[in-house]
């Protein structure tokens, strides 16, 4: 896995300088009190490039051992001069199945944000942050390195948004099959969205509380404006929280309706399989009572006992069909 890194810089009366730099010491010019850079660092592969942003950016040891050392538990830690928070960023599988996520890390200094991503994502959610940051919209541009943090948490929460709506329309799939035609499929399917939900709920869970300090904690670093602001970041996370467990309660409603549905399928190939067996059972009878091998049998001498007994046999297996019919038995749902 390879480290690629990319830089934006931007005030309120210059315009927003990109670059792609190479090295950490390519960064160290941009970094002026004026100004406010992002440096987004994707993929952990170069340890030793990681090493040299340590240094160059005075980072704690045990700051970049969180960093290093993936996944982490999300949280929030303080360092007096830099805040960290490792949140778990999700986006929906290609495939339209399940999700991927991965782990970031975000640094806030003075006049920086560092953004750490475990892994390298050419479609990341924050290519729309970096968009709006080139083009001027929105206040972004006109805040400090704190309102970034506050972006950029923003942006990860939001992200788990699109993959619950995946997760809502898979639920009426399901929801459908289960009732309509369940099969032995069905089953493994809502284990591995039970799974699935438990895995989101243990990312957004943490991250919920790493917000919470974030915003409470006393640190010159974060503005008081920017504090209301994570009080949306941490709402949405509370909204989504709920809406997980709503479908994780969802989840396990489908268990049950999977298990009364193929219950009642069961119940009723059983009293489909009865009835007919009740058809048989005086024919069998009847065709049993005439099997035996005794002489003293008057019916066995009549030259219209066969077709009689056939007669008679008809009549009551045409009887109790057309009886069962009215009942409604010979019916399968």
């Amino acid at each position: 896995m390879t480290t690629e890194i990319g830089l934006i810089n931007y005030s309120q009366s210059e315009e927003a300088v990109r670059h792609k730099p190479y090295t950490p010491e390519e960064c160290m010019p941009y970094l002026r009190a004026e100004s406010v850079s992002w440096v987004d660092i994707q993929g952990l592969g170069r340890e030793d490039l990681l090493q040299q942003f340590g240094e160059r950016f005075n980072l704690h040891r045990s700051l970049l051992e969180d960093i290093m050392n993936v996944p982490q538990r999300p949280r929030f830690e303080d360092y007096d001069d830099q805040l960290l928070i490792i949140c778990r960023m999700v986006k929906a599988d290609d495939q339209g199945k399940g999700f991927d996520r991965q782990q970031v890390s975000l640094v806030l200094g003075s006049n920086y944000v560092l953004t750490i991503q475990e892994g390298f994502d050419h479609d990341s959610c924050f290519n729309p942050l970096r968009d709006r940051i080139c083009r001027d919209k929105g206040a972004i541009r006109k805040q400090g390195a704190d309102y970034l943090l506050y972006c950029l948490i923003d942006v990860i929460i939001s992200g788990f948004f699109p993959v619950l709506e995946d997760y809502g329309e898979r639920l009426e799939e399901l929801e459908h099959e289960v009732v309509r035609s369940p099969n032995r499929y069905t089953l493994e399917k809502i284990y591995e969205m039970k799974r699935e939900l438990l895995m989101l709920r243990r990312s957004i869970w943490p991250q919920r509380d790493a917000i919470d300090r974030l915003m409470r904690e006393d640190s010159d670093l974060i503005k008081n404006e920017v504090r209301v602001c994570l009080r949306d970041c941490y709402n949405h996370a509370v909204q989504v929280i709920d809406m997980v467990e709503t479908y994780r309660e969802l989840a396990s409603s489908l268990m049950e309706v999977y298990l009364s549905s193929m219950s009642n399928h069961m119940n009723e190939n059983i009293r489909f399989l009865t009835v007919f067996s009740t058809i048989f059972l005086p024919l069998t009878f009847i065709a049993g009572v005439y099997g035996m091998n005794f002489k003293s049998m008057p019916e066995l001498e009549w030259d219209w006992g066969y077709p009689l007994l056939w007669l008679i046999m008809l009549s009551i297996a045409g009887c109790m069909l057309f009886y069962f019919y009215r009942k409604g038995w010979l019916k399968l749902k």
